[in-house]
């Protein structure tokens, strides 16, 4: 366990940091709205990367997005009209979290109602497996009288072989 402690320091210590693609030409003179700017930045997402924030992605597009909200803060715009700007002008999926309304409600319910019905199906095969163990009203096998009597010849045939000669 010693041995690894090492590695694992290296590795922490060459893993690139987190890294921000906002440029410093980008950043605000006012901190409060850069702070604002970076926090909608993370709310983003970048349409070429897809799965990435504007804040995070290099893509030119993703800058052009960065700096639309920039400039609609530094027109005032509060947060809440900047993100409905650009959503009129890109769709909801310019949102990495969607918000919750009645076309996106599906978005939101698809991951528990899979989680209650994995459960749901888990229980099922579970009752059901325990039942056939146990031979209550599930599907229970009877040996015919012929298959009984070769079964009790095979097992004395084992039998008579596992007896130690002396």
């Amino acid at each position: 366990m010693r041995r690894f402690i090492p590695v694992l320091l290296a590795m922490l210590l060459l893993a690139p940091s987190v890294v921000h693609a906002v440029q410093p030409d980008e950043v605000m003179a006012n901190p409060a709205q850069e702070a604002r700017a970076r926090a909608l930045s993370r709310e983003l997402r970048c349409m070429v990367c897809q799965n990435q924030s504007i804040d995070d992605s290099d893509a030119p597009l993703a800058r052009d997005l960065r700096l639309l909200v920039r400039e609609r803060i530094a027109a005032g715009s509060t947060d809440a009209q900047v993100m409905d700007f650009l959503v009129s002008r890109y769709g909801e999926f310019v949102l990495l979290k969607p918000r919750l309304e009645g076309h996106t409600i599906v978005l939101w319910l698809i991951p528990p109602l899979a989680l209650i019905g994995g459960g749901v199906a888990l229980w099922f095969y579970n009752r059901r497996r325990t039942r056939v163990g146990d031979g209550e009203g599930g599907a229970t096998f009877h040996l015919t009288p012929d298959e009984e009597a070769r079964l009790e010849t095979l097992i004395a045939d084992e039998d008579s072989m596992k007896k130690p000669v002396s």
